[in-house]
């Protein structure tokens, strides 16, 4: 076989169904539905910097490209993963020469521009601000934290959903019915497959289209592409979890509310989504560990011994026991009396060591093991608390003297802590009534 007379390789399908206009375009109605801001500026052509923050198989890339037709503007790519700044000099020259020649603007279109370093992207900055550039930059990552102020404050920022039912249908309808698609093939495809495609592709429309091609390969000309199939094709998918990313950092920020929210049901279903996602079950268990402390606290000083032990079965046994462990715990922690007074009443003494800088330790809470200490006076007059009336020294004071005695730690009416808080109240009585009470300085 000649081997140079091959025919090309097919376009995957997702590229060849790329959308061809503003109405092919998939998603976000928020955005592009007729009468929002950014549907009317492409009308109009008042194209801007921006940055489009999404997850992946949303649209990002051919949405750029759609801005860059619609407003006869040349298009320019690069990519964050291998470019550096010899390509965005490279670009900057591109787009002097259209603007130079043919009167054109240009759009650079900057893929996973988070992974650029600050001075790549500063290297945008002059070009940006001239005009010489119109930069559109995609991003998974959350620009707040990606991306520098300076950038941010030349370009504006869309976020980009992921697809919904409604959006992966039409993308499934497409493909399966036009001849640039897989319309020459005649497949079918039942309700209940479509839902096992939509549960796999996770709001990713790319990755819808590619398990569509994968199954298509699998299916009879003109048969059906079945449930059996896609679960032979799909085997044990995972949904999304960047770990690290974007989608790590919201789905513990809702398991941690969803404990805080005292709702054990859905506690149980951010800790599912991420152990399906991929996410180590010693990183939940230490999280888990800090929400004992920091939600529960004293109301109830079980919960912390009970997120431990989970956490230590987790490390000798592993999975699944480790996890179900760590699923006790989180629901134990959830239905658990609430209580922050002990990280409040922490963050308030840290404010204070911050703001009082480094205060001698009072004499007469200094310790006094040598004779020259005790000469200097460390220790003198300090009343030991078991040798007092219910082991409690009414009217003493523990504080440095620069600083006036604080009640940081607030105990609330609930769980032990309601009986911490009757304690500290009667304690508190006994140090108003002493003769001994704050030494005046």
């Amino acid at each position: 076989m000649d081997l140079f007379s091959r025919e090309p390789v097919a376009q995957p399908l997702a590229a060849r169904l790329r959308a061809a206009s503003l109405d092919e375009y998939v998603g976000q109605e928020h955005l592009l539905a007729r009468g929002k801001p950014l549907r009317e500026a492409l009308e109009q052509g008042a194209l801007h910097s921006m940055v489009f923050w999404g997850p992946p198989g949303v649209g990002k890339t051919t949405l750029a490209r759609l801005l860059a037709k619609v407003s006869d503007a040349h298009f320019e790519t690069v990519s964050a993963v291998l470019a550096g700044v010899k390509e965005i000099r490279q670009a900057v020259e591109i787009a002097k020469q259209q603007a130079a020649q043919y009167g054109r603007r240009t759009i650079l279109f900057v893929d996973e521009v988070h992974r650029f370093n600050k001075s790549q992207q500063d290297a945008f900055l002059p070009y940006v601000e001239d005009g010489t550039l119109i930069f559109i930059g995609a991003t998974t990552e959350n620009p707040s934290f990606e991306l520098n102020n300076a950038l941010l404050s030349r370009a504006r920022v869309y976020v980009l959903k992921s697809l919904d039912e409604a959006a992966l249908r039409r993308l499934v309808t497409r493909a399966l019915t036009e001849p640039k698609g897989l319309g020459d093939l005649h497949l079918s495809l039942p309700n209940e497959s479509f839902q096992i495609l939509m549960a796999a592709a996770d709001g990713d429309g790319r990755r819808l289209l590619n398990l569509l091609e994968n199954a298509s390969d699998l299916a009879e000309e003109g048969g059906e592409i079945s449930v059996e199939l896609l679960q032979d094709l799909l085997g044990d998918s995972r949904r999304r979890f960047d770990k690290g990313g974007e989608a790590f950092y919201d789905q513990i920020s809702a398991l941690h509310k969803s404990v805080r929210g005292s709702n054990p049901d859905a506690s149980l279903y951010w800790f599912a989504r991420m152990i399906d996602g991929g996410c180590d079950p010693l990183y939940i268990a230490r999280r888990v560990v800090r929400m004992a402390s920091e939600e529960v606290g004293n109301a109830d000083p079980r919960a912390l011994g009970l997120c431990l032990s989970a956490w230590d079965v987790q490390e000798r046994l592993g999975s699944p026991e480790g996890e179900l462990a760590i699923a006790q715990a989180i629901v134990y922690l959830a239905c658990a009396p609430k209580s922050n007074a002990v990280y409040s009443a922490f963050n308030a003494a840290m404010r204070d060591v911050r703001e009082n800088g480094s205060q001698e330790v009072p004499l007469h809470l200094r310790n006094a093991p040598t004779r020259l200490m005790k000469e200097l006076g460390y220790g003198n007059e300090y009343r030991y608390a078991h040798d007092e009336p219910d082991a409690y020294a009414a009217g003493e004071d523990y504080f440095p003297e620069a600083i006036e005695p604080r009640q940081y730690y607030q105990p609330v009416p609930r769980g032990l802590e309601s009986k911490i808080r009757d304690k500290l109240e009667h304690l508190n009585r006994l140090d108003q009534q002493s003769s001994r009470r704050r030494r005046k300085t």
